[in-house]
């Protein structure tokens, strides 16, 4: 599956899924989002039939990000048939990620 950009308009559309969704709230002039984006995509790549992945540019989407209180970048929150059951911010190794993701 191919990681899904959303925006504060799609986003509830967008997260409408049974399941895990994994939600990255990134911007581009963030140094640790741009290291982080390579790692989300192997995640991704290994990872997409058990966890959809969203990304959400804070600078052109910050309506949501308000929302679930982002306050720094990256942001990653897992939710779980639409509700937030985890969330964590800062740079995350593959490992890390895999941990924080996929065993809850």
């Amino acid at each position: 599956m191919t990681i899904c950009h959303t925006t504060d308009r799609t986003f509830e559309s967008d997260l409408n899924s049974e399941g895990l969704t994994l939600v990255n709230f990134w911007a581009p002039w963030c140094g640790p989002c741009r290291a982080f984006a390579p790692i989300l995509e192997t995640f991704d790549q290994t990872n997409s039939k058990d966890i959809r992945v969203l990304k959400i540019n804070v600078d052109e989407q910050p309506d949501t990000a308000a929302f679930y209180g982002v306050m720094s970048l990256p942001t990653t929150i897992l939710f779980r048939n639409n509700k937030p059951i985890n969330k964590v911010a800062g740079w995350m190794s593959l490992e890390k990620l895999h941990t924080f993701a996929l065993e809850r």
